[in-house]
């Protein structure tokens, strides 16, 4: 989720946002707001739901979300972003990566997104095979991909799109599986300036 989650970060999370559910269970018995494009949620990971995972909204119920050549669509509309510079951090293996920062807006609601040059959209041959696959059509040559969300599930997308594994690989998040919005910062050990930041 860099630029906008960094490590160390210790996140709030409403777990009453998109409702109250009965713990352990999970099961939602007070419906309170959906979640929405641009949220950042909060949800166990369908594969391991043991796991927590932290991911923006991106599609929602019944959107047909395309995602080629690094250029996000929503049931057919470009959505807008704005070029703001550059971000350089330290990858996998000490590699040093300075990828692009653009201003991305869903909702009318802007959030920071990066992209680093020379990757493909997606990587097809991480693709695993999900529930509602069908949904779904990817570009052999990892160009991009399309995929119209089902009923009652969600597709999610990190902000650091090159280096997120998010739904493009291992499908959409149902609503069951929502734990909660995350929306402020309270600490990093690492970095004090990042205390109280609101969550974009």
């Amino acid at each position: 989720m860099m630029p906008t989650l960094l490590i160390g970060d210790f996140i709030l999370v409403n777990k009453f946002t998109y409702g109250i559910r009965l713990p352990v269970i999970n099961q939602k018995i007070v419906q309170m707001n959906d979640p929405q494009r641009g949220d950042v949620m909060v949800f166990r990971y369908p594969d391991d739901p043991s796991l927590d995972y932290i991911k923006r909204v991106i599609g929602v119920p019944g959107d047909v979300v395309e995602y080629r050549e690094k250029k996000l669509t929503i049931n057919g509309q470009p959505v807008a972003i704005r070029d703001t510079g550059t971000y350089s951090y330290v990858g996998g293996g000490l590699s040093y990566i300075t990828a692009m920062v653009y201003d991305e807006r869903l909702n009318g609601v802007g959030h920071t997104m990066m992209t680093e040059p020379g990757k493909p959209s997606v990587f097809p041959p991480q693709v695993v095979d999900f529930q509602y696959r069908e949904n779904c059509s990817y570009n052999a040559e990892g160009e991009g991909f399309v995929c119209k969300v089902p009923a009652g599930h969600y597709f999610m997308m990190g902000d650091n799109r090159d280096a997120s594994n998010d739904s493009r690989y291992w499908g959409f998040v149902p609503d069951r599986n929502i734990v909660g919005k995350a929306f402020f910062i309270w600490m990093n050990f690492g970095d004090f300036s990042r205390i109280g930041t609101s969550i974009k």
